[in-house]
């Protein structure tokens, strides 16, 4: 599905980087109890700091990322916004779709990924500097790969591509219930 942005009309372009000492955001999941958290060997880079909620969170684009955006994603989802765990539970997924298809189809050495809420919906985008268009395939029973956009289309409300200037933002939208 190519097109605006349905139910969230106005949202600038192109996308601000995020500040890296945003909010004070810290790593998704560690304890707030003051528990340390495991030291990670000197050759590993330390997770990013920024909150998606208020501008984009540049990744490296590797596997490992993957691991990091669905920590983003449910720590927002559930801490932040006080959404189901069963709606984090397939954002969830979706974001490591969306990351997935970027670390793999792009060539790009970062990604961008960035969360919007407006009543009743939230907005999960994953920006990458290709203008390479993303393809939802048929996906039979027994196959092994393929089934990202699948599932996208599955469980997202509605779900496209912005193409920008310099790359695409592959988006996807929910129905939240408002309290």
């Amino acid at each position: 599905m190519m097109g605006g942005m349905a139910g969230l009309e106005g949202m600038e372009q192109p996308r601000p980087r995020s500040d890296p000492a945003a909010a004070g955001w810290g790593i998704p999941g560690a304890d707030r109890d003051r528990t340390p958290a495991p030291r990670r060997p000197a050759s590993a880079a330390p997770e990013p700091a920024g909150d998606p909620t208020l501008g984009e969170v540049r990744l490296p684009s590797r596997p490992q990322s993957a691991g990091i955006a669905r920590r983003l994603t449910a720590a927002v989802l559930l801490k932040q916004w006080s959404l189901t765990p069963q709606l984090t539970e397939h954002a969830v997924l979706l974001v490591s779709e969306l990351v997935g298809n970027a670390v793999r189809h792009t060539g790009a050495r970062t990604f961008g990924l960035r969360m919007l809420r407006r009543r009743g919906w939230i907005r999960i985008e994953v920006r990458d500097p290709s203008r390479g268009l993303p393809c939802l395939m048929p996906v039979q029973e027994m196959d092994l790969s393929g089934r990202g956009l699948f599932l996208v289309d599955k469980l997202s409300e509605r779900w496209g591509v912005d193409l920008l200037p310099r790359g695409k933002t592959t988006w996807f939208e929910m129905r939240i219930a408002d309290r």
